[in-house]
């Protein structure tokens, strides 16, 4: 069981995690003007993408996925980066494998346990009939009820592959679902992660409140974290130019 991944550019890699629902063709275009200056390698999470499907997933068991991947690159170290989910599996390999990490950055996201939020998006997906589509429009209108942000709906919807038989769901979803209540728990680190990190948060999300800050700062003594205004929990999607200076700035400060 591999993960698969994206690489594109030459040098020290990088390594980004996606969030929930999504993979790494989200942010094909962020690892493109990121390689301008290293390896970047975006990875699908198991259950996610073209990565394999498992009927477990916890941040344990994402983090030595993620291992097992950088042995078989033959990698020994890497700057690590993840939004949401991601960001949470992040911060478990680095408490994990913190010999394998040089940088961390986390996007929009905190140790702390989260509040349900997404059943109600696994549900609507999994009511839905895909044999009767015949494009992901009209999937989108039959959710549009269930959930009304266009840009959710189409987000999430990138999860629909076409074969020979019509439509079905890249993602695994029943799995994530049976998985979801653990993936909202606490990452928090027993003791204190040495490690340069960068927080990034969105000015319009609520992911990382100052509370939240404050408390990440006896975490993670060495972090600084940077409130990109104008944008939300997608803040890479939001705010990319800002994003990627931002990122540029934390790595090549040695």
């Amino acid at each position: 069981m591999r993960l698969h991944y994206q690489s594109i550019g030459q040098g020290e890699p990088l390594v980004i995690l996606h969030g929930l629902f999504g993979s790494s063709d989200n942010w094909r275009s962020i690892a493109s003007a990121l390689s301008a200056e290293r390896q970047v390698i975006s990875v699908d999470l198991r259950n996610h993408g073209q990565s394999f499907h498992h009927p477990k997933q916890t941040f344990d068991l994402m983090a030595e996925d993620l291992l097992n991947l950088l042995d078989e690159l033959a990698l020994s170290t890497i700057d690590l980066m993840g939004h949401s989910l991601g960001g949470k599996t992040a911060m478990q390999f680095v408490q994990t494998f913190a010999e394998r990490v040089r940088r961390l950055i986390v996007v929009d996201i905190a140790p702390r346990q989260y509040p349900d939020e997404h059943s109600i998006i696994f549900k609507a997906l999994m009511a839905l009939d895909l044999s009767k589509f015949s494009s992901r429009t009209e999937a989108s209108e039959a959710l549009a009820n269930t959930l009304p942000d266009p840009m959710v709906r189409q987000f999430l919807l990138l999860n629909m592959q076409k074969g020979d038989q019509g439509f079905s769901w890249r993602i695994n979803l029943q799995a994530l679902f049976c998985s979801y209540p653990g993936l909202l728990q606490s990452v928090e680190p027993d003791v204190s992660v040495e490690k340069p990190t960068l927080f990034i948060s969105g000015g319009k999300s609520d992911y990382v409140t100052d509370k939240d800050w404050q408390h990440i700062k006896t975490l993670y003594p060495q972090a600084e974290h940077v409130v990109i205004d104008g944008a939300g929990h997608w803040v890479h999607a939001e705010k990319p130019d800002i994003f990627i200076q931002q990122v540029n700035r934390f790595l090549a400060d040695d």
